[in-house]
This record gives C-alpha cells, structure tokens and sequence, in this order.
C-alpha cells in the first residue's frame, strides 16, 4: 500500500532520488532552516499581496521594515513609526536646545577694562587732650562699647538676586567684599606695616601695578594712597595695644551695569593704640584711633568666579591725627596725653609740577562722642563730593569748623 504523499502507483522506474541528484554540491551542506528565512533581505510577497495593483514581486526587510505583511490600509509598519519616533525626538532636543537659548541668552564679556582706585583720606584732629587709658575702660566709655569684635562686626545683608546676576553670585560679591575689609582692616601683619600680600591677592589684576606703586612708594595724590587700600599705622609712631578691634557698619549691592555687580561698605574700625617707641607704655597707656571706611567694590563675572573685586573709590576719615600729617603711606596717631593742635595741613604750591597732593588742605575736625552739632553731616560723603570741614585747626579767637563724627 502507498504511503500518503507517493505516486499512485508507487515511484516510477530509472527515476533518481528526488531533488538530491541536481542539487549542486555547493549547497548540499545549506540547510534552510528559520533562522536562514529571516535572515533574507527580501521577501516575496504572497499571491495574494502580489494581485494588487503596482505591487511588488518582494520588499525590503530592512531595519525600517517590520518584516511583516504590508498593510493596504495605510496604517505604517513598526519600522515607519520607528522612524517617525527618531524624528520626533530630534525635533524635541532641537526645540529644547532653541528654548534654553531664548530663556539663558548669551552675555557678552567685559571689556576688561579696570579703572584705578580714585580714594580720599582725611585726618582728623582733635579738640581736647587725647583721652588714655586701659583699652577694656576705653572700649567702655566710647560709642565703640556696643560694636561687636573683628569680622564678626561686618555682617552681611540679606541675598536676593538682580536683573543678570543670580543670587549665588551675589552672595560671592558680598563674600569677597567682607574678606577685603577683614584683610585690609584687621590682618596683624597688615595693621603693622609689614605686610600687603592678604590684600593684594583679593585685586584685579588690572588694579595690581597701582597697587604696587601705593604700598613702595605712597602719594596723597588721590591715586597712589597706601591707607586708600588698607589700613596700616607708621610703625614708628604707633602699635596695637589690643588685637580686640571693635567694628560696626553696613554692606549693600546693586547692580550698575548688566556686565558689572558693585558693592558698597561702610564701616568704622576702632583700634587701641599704643606708642611704639621708648620704654614699654603702661597698662594704662593706651588711647583709642578710629578709622571710617567707606569703600565701593566691583566685580564683573571673571571676578566672581575667581573670587577677587575691584576696588572703584575709597573714602577714609581717620583720627585723632595731626592735621599737618601725610596720611598716605601710615596712619600717624596722636597719643595719650597728646593735646589739640593748632597747626593747619601741610602747604600746597599751586605752580608746583609734577603730580599735586589732591589730599592737600584736608583736614577734619573729630567730634567728642555726644558733642556733634544738629544739622552736621556725620556719614562719609560720595566719592566726588568735598571733604568736610577742610582747612587748618581752628586759631585761637577763631570760629571752629563743624566737627565730624566718624561713626556711623
């Protein structure tokens, strides 16, 4: 009996063994297995996709293609939407990068232009004896009993940002400007005239050879004033008498320019001084000096990020002084004991050459704490404006100028 699938009447004679004897030997070890099927970059489409009209005898099996059937209902194969989905998502990141390019737009750089220091420093003299004392019983008896001690007497304001700068950067600015006054005003080696390095380091670099020039060879020209930078005491007049310096004032900021954040310090430093020559002063030798500071800082983003400032102005009262001291390379206390002095500031010849002292004839009359009149003006004027009460110390049978106060 046949088997299902041969002739009726069982193989026919002298016929060979199916396809095997016109198989080349090529591909006799080719199996075609699944795994060959789909590995095949056409496909022959079946009868019935063939009887469409403008079909194809095979397709694609690319990797757009989803290797299945074609759908006649227009409806895209896995690889169209492959496709689509690639393009969607170009177009997402193109509109993501052209949003964040709108809402961060590009800031151009600074010109890099520094302008130099343009500072003032007035002295102040007194009008009665210089009063001495233990700096503990001084510190008590002045406006200075209720400052508080060191960089804890530079408090910072509240941080909120501007129209192009973020509050991160103003609180860098504000950051810096504290540092400044704290190595300006109150480093040991600063203070003493042995050092300027802690200040130095904190400026442009486009301010560094002006400042180089202050610290070796100081000018009352209004540009080259070492005290316009820092504060520092001849060290042949006067020391410290107590590391404890009492300071009070303020900090704000405002932005002056999209490309520039400026900060602006008002402090007054009061110190205990001793004399710095001559048998060692008793404990109750010493005397108090106070220094108001009001400095205006700027910084554009480089120095932002490397942590640095521009001082722009400085206008700096100081005393007791004699009026008829420089102020521009130290800081030249008058002592205690030391009384009032009657001698005006130092002489100036308008036919001079060269570079005039701008400081020349400056000279402020210091108030005793509680002596200062209605109406006189006890803040550090703008840089620009004129000094208060310039001209010698009063004759006697003279008028006195108003007196200036140089607290807060």
């Amino acid at each position: 009996m046949a088997a299902p699938g041969d002739p009726p009447n069982g193989t026919p004679e002298n016929t060979g063994g199916g396809d095997d004897e016109f198989r080349s030997d090529e591909y006799r070890s080719v199996v075609f297995d699944e795994d060959f099927v789909r590995a095949a970059r056409l496909q022959e489409f079946s009868a019935q996709e063939r009887m469409g009209e403008h079909a194809r005898a095979v397709r694609s099996r690319s990797i757009w293609s989803s290797g299945g059937p074609v759908h006649r209902t227009g409806t895209p194969g896995r690889g169209a939407r492959q496709g689509m989905l690639l393009v969607l998502l170009i177009a997402t990141a193109f509109a993501a990068a052209v949003y964040m390019g709108l809402r961060n737009p590009y800031v151009p750089p600074a010109d890099g232009h520094v302008e130099p220091l343009v500072s003032t420093v007035v002295p102040l003299a007194p009008t009665e004896a210089v009063p001495g004392g233990r700096p503990a019983e001084l510190y008590a008896s002045s406006p200075a009993a209720e400052y508080r001690v060191g960089a804890a007497g530079i408090t910072l304001p509240a941080v909120r940002r501007t129209q192009h700068f973020t509050d991160g950067q103003v609180g860098a600015a504000l950051s810096v400007a504290k540092d400044y006054l704290v190595q300006s005003s109150l480093d040991p080696d600063v203070l003493a005239g042995s050092a300027s390095r802690p200040v130095r380091v904190l400026l442009d670099p486009g301010q560094l050879t002006q400042f180089d020039r202050s610290i070796a060879s100081p000018s009352g020209d209004g540009r080259h004033a070492a005290t316009g930078w820092l504060v520092r005491f001849d060290p042949r007049t006067a020391v410290m008498a107590d590391a404890k310096v009492r300071v009070h004032g303020t900090l704000a900021f405002e932005e002056v320019t999209p490309d520039v954040l400026e900060v602006i310090t008002d402090h007054t430093f009061v110190y205990a001084v001793r004399p710095a020559t001559g048998a060692p002063a008793a404990d109750d030798g010493a005397s108090l000096f106070t220094v108001r500071r009001e400095l205006r800082l700027r910084f554009d983003r480089d120095d932002l990020t490397a942590r640095r400032a521009e001082l722009a102005s400085a206008y700096v009262m100081a005393g007791p002084q004699d009026c008829s001291a420089d102020p521009a390379a130290g800081f030249r206390p008058l002592l205690a004991g030391a009384g009032p002095t009657t001698v005006g500031p130092a002489a100036s010849d308008p036919y001079a050459g060269g570079n005039p002292r701008r400081s020349a004839g400056l000279c402020g009359v210091m108030a005793q704490p509680g002596t200062q009149q209605p109406g006189t003006q006890s803040s550090a004027p703008q840089p620009g404006r004129e000094a208060p009460a310039a001209g010698p110390a009063p004759q006697p049978g003279q008028e006195a100028s108003a007196a200036v106060s140089p607290a807060p």
